[in-house]
């Protein structure tokens, strides 16, 4: 099973973002969303380290309170 994850564009350098998600921040590539501009404070989602699409805000928190909720996060409890 292959997730993606919900990250937050940090800043943008042709086709590569620095994006952060929890504290962790990654480079990831913006190839695959070549028709469409992505700007810093925007969430994407990064699968094996490719943004696939934009997403809300509410979406990207509502993926990692799922996320979490399977990893079973001590910070939820």
């Amino acid at each position: 099973m292959c997730l993606g994850i919900p990250m937050q564009v940090v800043a943008v350098d042709g086709f590569l973002a620095r994006c952060e998600a929890k504290g962790v921040q990654r480079d990831v590539s913006l190839f695959m969303m070549q028709d469409e501009k992505v700007d810093v404070g925007e969430f994407v989602m990064v699968h094996v380290g490719y943004a696939i699409q934009k997403m809300t805000e509410q979406e990207a928190r509502s993926a990692w309170e799922i996320y979490d909720q399977m990893l079973g996060d001590p910070a939820d409890a």
